[in-house]
């Protein structure tokens, strides 16, 4: 009894109730991941091919030619139906479908874009990218022609951006440089602000808000005030290699598999 008052004083035991269950959803060690919002998972293995599961880890596809462009730079699966996958090393996209099948392959060197850093699907299914030689924002139909670009941003922003993400969400898109922070632009490309969230990975928007982490810290931002929240991300036995949100809770990768953390 003696001890169990120290704890409560402590406030240790409220901290041991506190902790979330990790459910394991996938066994095996994967290089990468993602979560679209219906919670079907998306798997890169280190043999290099993409694995779909359903919420409740069953197989719903494989696609098996990961490798043929070259080490894949990102996986998008913000449309259920298409899932776009990035070759930087090869300025190349491929676009499958819901069952990870091929619907389109696009190589931005036949149109000449040589320094496509980050590529992002945009809310009409054509794309956004963000060409380095011309440091411009750029919409990108299927067959790689250019429909709407920005000017410089050298000159707009003053500096020489180096995004790591890019997201098109709410209207808006939105260019993340972890050393600079968050750029927000308009569909028509004009400048509508930055938010200095510097250092930040694992970058998700929802909503009215924006979410990452650092460290081991859990972020939340939303927009229009300058409120940020943080918490710890959950006490694993595992490192924790990556995380992803999603209306199901927070997935997260560790050298062991995917777990799901309601949290």
């Amino acid at each position: 009894m003696k001890y169990v008052l120290i704890l409560l004083m402590m406030g240790l035991i409220g901290q041991v109730i506190a902790q979330p269950e990790a459910k394991q959803i996938l066994n095996g060690s994967f290089r990468s991941f993602s979560v679209d919002e219906t919670g079907h998972l998306y798997v890169v293995t280190y043999d290099g091919r993409l694995k779909k599961y359903n919420p409740k880890g069953d197989s719903m596809g494989v696609f098996n030619d990961v490798r043929r462009y070259g080490r894949l730079t990102m996986v998008h699966t913000g449309n259920p139906l298409r899932t776009l996958l990035f070759y930087r090393d090869f300025r190349t996209v491929v676009v499958l479908d819901r069952f990870l099948q091929p619907i389109n392959v696009l190589d931005f060197r036949k149109n000449n874009l040589f320094q496509v850093k980050v590529v992002a699907p945009s809310y009409d299914n054509h794309l956004w990218i963000f060409d380095e030689q011309e440091n411009k924002l750029k919409k990108i139909g299927e067959a790689g022609n250019v429909l709407m670009e920005t000017a410089d941003l050298r000159v707009a922003l003053d500096i020489t951006p180096s995004p790591r993400d890019l997201i098109d969400q709410n209207g808006f898109v939105y260019l993340y440089d972890e050393l600079n922070g968050l750029y927000i632009f308009d569909y028509y490309g004009a400048f509508k602000g930055r938010i200095a969230l510097i250092g930040w990975d694992n970058i998700q928007i929802s909503g009215s808000s924006i979410s990452g982490t650092k460290g081991d810290k859990l972020l939340d931002y939303t927009f229009g005030t300058l409120e940020l929240k943080e918490k710890p991300l959950p006490s694993l036995t595992e490192s924790v290699q990556s995380v992803r949100r999603s209306l199901q809770g927070l997935y997260i990768l560790t050298e062991k598999g995917i777990k799901l953390v309601q949290y």
